[in-house]
Order: C-alpha cells, then sequence, then structure tokens
C-alpha cells in the first residue's frame, strides 16, 4: 500500500470522516502496492528499463539520407542483409539471426533477412552492384526505413549503399555500439561507450553538400591574419575531427582515472587473500541470473542481448566454507567491435586477474560450440586465456538433454548447471571450490577459546585440515595465507 500526504482546511480538521494527526494532516489509503525488488530478476531496473519503449511507425525520415545523424541512431523498421563467406548455410543463418537479436534489443522491427553468397564483400557496395538494386527493391515494398549490414563496413561502403538504397545504412558495429549506449549505467560504462562511439565515428565523419569542407582563409586568425596563422586554414571537418580527438584523450585520461578505484579493491581482496572469481561468457548465455542464484545479487536479468555491461561484484561461500569473489561481467559476441574491446579493457582486466573463470555457455543455443570460440578468442584477447576455467553449461531445463550430453563430451571440466530452476548449482560449486587456489602455508596450533575470531577466520580464508575441540582450546591444523599463518605462530603447536 502506499500513503499518501494531504493537507486539509480547519472544516476538514473538524469533519468526523477525516481523522487528523496533531498536524492538521489526514492520511489516505490509496489501493496500490509497491514494486518488489526480485533478486532473482533485478525487478526494480526491468521496470525502469521497459518504461520506455520506441514504438514503430512514428518517424519521420528525410528524404535526403545524407542529412541523417549518425550519432543518434533510432532503429524502426529494418531490413538485415549478410554476406555468406565461408562454412555451412546454418552458420550464416544463425549470424543473420544473432543480428536480429541485436536489432530488435536496440528497438527495431525487422521486416526481413536477407543472405548473399560470395566469395568476399565488394569492396564498393558490400553486396555488389547487382544485389543493391535488389535490396532497393526489398526497401520500397517492406516500407523499410533502415538497412543494417552484417559485418563492420568502411566509411565508402556505407555512403556508397545509402547513396544507392535512399535510406539509412548502418553496419553491426554502429548496432552493438546503440546497445551499449542505451544500457550503460555507471560513469565508467558511459564514459568506455562514449570513447568507442567516437572512434567508430571519427573516420566516417561527414557532412551534407559542402558543409564539412568550408575553409577558413588566411585571415582567420584576426584583421591581419597574424604571422604563422596564413595560409589555406583549417576546414569545418578538420576542425571537427580534432575536437574528437581532444574529447577521446580526456576520455581515455578519465577512464584511466576511474581504474584506480577498481584496483584498490582488487589489491583489498588479495591482502585478505580472498580468491577471485569471474563470470564470463556469450551474451544472454544467463550470467547475470547464475550470479544471482549463486549470491543473490539482484542484477537485472532480461531476456536481451548485452542486458547489462557494468561488472558486479559479490562474495560467495565455498562448500569448505571459504570465501571468494564472483564478478559478473560484460557478455561477449561473435565479431565483438574492437573498438568495444579496446575502450572496455579496464573492465576486462576483472577477468584477467581473477583465479578462475567460469565460462557461462548457452546450452539451448544452436551452435553452442561457436560461442564458446568466441568467448575464448575474447578472453585470449584480454589477457584472460591461460585462466583456469569452468564451463557451465546453462539453461539445462530448455535445452536438449542430447545435446547437453555431446557438450560435455566436447569440452572437459564442465557442468550442466540451470540457473532458473537450480539444477547442477551443488555440482557447480563443489568444482569452483576444488579449483580455488589453495593456502601456502600449512599450520597446527592449539586455540584458546577466547580468540574465537582467529578459528572463523581460518575457516573463512584458509583450509581446514583437521580440528578438535579439547580442553585447552580448538586444536587446528590447517593451510592458511602467510599472513593469518603470522598470526597464529603464538598458538603453534609441534
Amino acid at each position: 500500500m502506499t500513503l499518501r500526504r494531504e493537507d486539509h482546511t480547519d472544516a476538514d480538521r473538524t469533519a468526523p470522516t477525516a481523522p487528523a494527526d496533531d498536524a492538521g494532516l489526514r492520511i489516505t489509503v490509496v489501493d496500490r502496492e509497491f514494486p518488489v525488488d526480485d533478486p532473482a530478476t533485478g525487478e526494480l531496473d526491468l521496470e525502469d528499463r521497459q518504461a520506455l519503449r520506441r514504438v514503430a511507425g512514428f518517424s519521420t525520415q528525410l528524404t535526403d539520407i545524407t542529412e541523417v545523424e549518425y550519432r543518434r541512431l533510432q532503429l524502426e523498421r529494418v531490413v538485415l542483409v549478410g554476406v555468406w563467406t565461408g562454412g555451412s548455410i546454418a552458420d550464416a543463418e544463425n549470424s543473420l539471426l544473432e543480428l536480429k537479436l541485436l536489432s530488435e534489443t536496440a528497438g527495431a522491427e525487422v521486416l526481413e533477412g536477407l543472405i548473399q553468397r560470395r566469395s568476399r564483400p565488394d569492396q564498393a557496395t558490400y553486396i555488389g552492384r547487382g544485389k543493391v538494386e535488389e535490396l532497393r527493391e526489398e526497401v520500397i515494398a517492406t516500407g523499410a526505413d533502415t538497412v543494417i549490414c552484417d559485418g563492420e563496413l568502411s566509411p565508402a561502403q556505407l555512403r556508397n549503399l545509402e547513396e544507392r538504397v535512399k535510406v539509412k545504412v548502418i553496419d553491426r558495429t554502429a548496432l552493438i555500439l546503440d546497445i551499449f549506449a542505451q544500457h550503460a549505467k555507471s560513469r565508467e560504462g558511459k564514459a568506455q561507450v562514449e570513447l568507442a562511439q567516437l572512434s567508430y565515428f571519427l573516420p566516417r565523419l561527414r557532412g551534407w553538400g559542402g558543409n564539412l569542407s568550408r575553409q577558413a582563409g588566411g585571415r582567420a586568425g584576426g584583421a591581419s591574419g597574424g604571422v604563422g596563422v596564413r595560409g589555406p586554414g583549417e576546414t569545418k571537418i578538420e576542425l571537427d575531427r580534432r575536437r574528437i580527438r581532444t574529447r577521446m584523450a580526456k576520455l581515455r585520461r578519465d577512464i584511466e582515472g576511474m581504474k584506480t578505484g577498481r584496483s584498490t579493491k582488487r589489491q583489498r581482496r588479495r591482502r585478505n587473500a580472498v580468491p577471485s572469481v569471474a563470470i564470463a561468457g556469450y551474451t544472454n548465455a544467463g550470467k547475470s541470473s547464475l550470479l544471482n542464484r549463486l549470491t543473490g545479487a539482484g542484477v537485472l536479468v532480461e531476456d536481451a542481448l548485452f542486458a547489462t555491461l557494468d561488472p558486479t561484484t559479490r562474495r560467495a561461500t565455498a562448500p569448505d566454507g571459504r570465501l571468494f569473489t564472483l564478478t559478473d561481467t560484460v557478455g561477449f559476441v561473435r565479431h565483438l567491435p574492437h573498438q568495444l574491446v579496446e575502450a572496455f579493457r579496464s573492465t576486462l582486466e576483472e577477468v584477467a586477474e581473477a583465479d578462475l573463470v567460469v565460462h557461462v555457455v548457452d546450452g539451448a543455443h544452436a551452435d553452442p560450440a561457436g560461442q564458446i570460440s568466441a568467448v575464448r578468442e575474447v578472453l585470449a584477447e584480454a589477457g584472460a586465456g591461460d585462466l583456469p576455467e569452468i564451463v557451465a553449461i546453462n539453461k539445462a531445463d530448455l535445452a536438449d538433454p542430447i545435446e547437453l550430453a555431446r557438450l560435455q563430451t566436447l569440452v572437459p571440466r564442465s557442468v550442466v548447471v540451470s540457473a532458473r530452476t537450480g539444477a547442477g548449482v551443488p555440482e557447480l560449486l563443489e568444482m569452483i571450490g576444488a579449483a580455488l587456489p589453495h593456502p601456502e602455508v600449512e599450520v597446527s596450533a592449539l586455540v584458546p577459546y577466547a580468540r574465537g575470531d582467529l578459528v572463523a577466520k581460518v575457516h573463512e580464508h584458509g583450509e581446514v585440515i583437521e580440528v578438535e575441540h579439547t580442553a585447552d582450546g580448538t586444536r587446528l591444523r590447517a593451510r592458511v595465507d602467510p599472513g593469518l599463518a603470522a598470526t597464529l605462530n603464538g598458538f603453534a603447536t609441534a
């Protein structure tokens, strides 16, 4: 229920039906309940994200497509185009299906998907001159206002396609950047996305007509120009590029400064000898759901690509009682734009600095093996390719049991789980506990009952081998870190 506060006049205060308090205020009960934040789905974040949605068909498109502002992508009715250069037709269809999911996550309505078989994309128009005319006819027939290509287009390909198709054309990279811009919430995440966007748009900067070719002449520095400023001057596009580079330099400095706080937290965990586990995997594989299942973190969960971008770290307990941290990281995807990898390098350091990686795989996906390869490629690029890895094959409640068994056979050190139902989660925790780094020093100590805090620390941060309660205190044999071992030296036994 919601309590609503209302002010009233003196006449209202004397009314028998208006119970009043000392301040002359009446409390009215409204039949509406506050939303409860569900720790399994992050209900409050999900409600906030769904509060504003794009509505298809309410867009006024410009006739001259050169006037499109690319930094504000407003995708509505789209046609998808892909080039099949190798592999099977199933691989090409899966790639276009993933592009469809990306488009829908960005807020678009997908009307049609087209695939062309070529040995390599056309250097001028990506799909070839003849296919461009067919694409134009498809755009007119469906009433689409945007074409999305399943690849990264060069500036020339982008310009040539728009001139022939007469609608806005974007590529896979711009689409992913748009999704990241929508979903970034933290200050660091927003800065990383802006840096990636500027890196992408800098070589593609252009205007309409002669706008960006306007030039400041020899007298641009004042009435007489002055020494050193005479000459052709600086064009508008050169000025804009210089401003973008200046902004990019500032963003890099800001992101570097934000890394300090993250590094401080990691150093504090190392001093306390708390192992760290990073959850990595393909986007929409269920990483946030698994984090919620293991720790009750309450992170937003949505059936969409790149639903969560900001890393979340929570404390968890292994079956043997040891504490460790679980960090949910940004999801990966095939052909992840290199601009994003560079911009999110500080975030990916959470994976590189971890002691163990839990690689979450969507067991219900059509090509889970392809997802595993794509994730491992990005992990290697981030410097985490040699870390110990446990593969958690998620969504066991939706996947085919035969496919799960085949995938387990192909992937060593794997476990089948369901973050939704909790099946397989105890087995996963057992594997994590066994794979965590073991403390270095073995100690034997007789700890008085008055120092129960030391016994608790041994259970939390160490590995207890043997424990016995005697008349004089608690006799322990355990493996602990050097700092805790030094503290227990005063109670050491032979």
